[in-house]
């Protein structure tokens, strides 16, 4: 694991089409019990090296239950999103994550970690690789559902403060699946 993540670490695969340069941002151990799949790193992410060390970040420890030093035991918690550097910024928002890493990278870190009993697969472009054609016609729909999705799978929207307006609209993320999310993570943690 110590030499794949070296590996990862100095990786340039997409470098050309990266506002910023390659600054691969993931974190992972043969003991992690949770996997974290997201969507790619923000500025302020590839600035820090830290993953989540934003407001999603905050959002996403308040949705699981845990703190920080909870969230950042790479031995507990491993955090491998779908493009592993800043993909740069579209017209509303970051552009899609580089779709390079997961086919390259995904599998050869998972084949190293022998101990996972949960994935969190937050936002469309985790759930779409990894579910394929088990997803619902949304991504609302899909988080409804996500009952369907475990005990290997928790689907999750993003944590962005972006997405309160979502969340407003869809109460029973609050009272059903945030819950269940917590209880998972507890379960698996604690």
């Amino acid at each position: 694991m110590k030499k794949l993540l070296e590996d990862i670490s100095k990786c340039t695969l997409c470098a050309p089409h990266l506002d910023l340069g390659a600054r691969p941002v993931v974190e992972a151990s043969a003991t992690s019990k949770i996997v974290i799949i997201g969507q790619a790193p923000g500025t302020k992410v590839h600035k820090s090296g830290v993953p989540w060390d934003d407001q999603s970040g905050e959002n996403l420890r308040n949705w699981m239950g845990i703190d920080a030093d909870t969230f950042y035991d790479v031995s507990k918690i491993a955090i491998i999103p779908m493009g592993f550097c800043y993909p740069g910024k579209a017209k509303t928002g970051d552009k899609p994550p580089r779709k390079e890493c997961a086919p390259k990278w995904h599998q050869l870190l998972l084949d190293n970690m022998k101990e996972v009993e949960l994935t969190l697969l937050i936002g469309k472009y985790a759930q779409d690789y990894y579910l394929q054609n088990q997803t619902k016609k949304t991504l609302t729909e899909t988080v409804k559902q996500f009952h369907e999705y475990l005990p290997h799978h928790f689907v999750l929207p993003h944590p962005s403060p972006r997405n309160n307006i979502w969340q407003a609209k869809n109460p029973w993320f609050k009272s059903d699946v945030l819950p269940a999310l917590k209880e998972v993570v507890h379960r698996i943690l604690l």
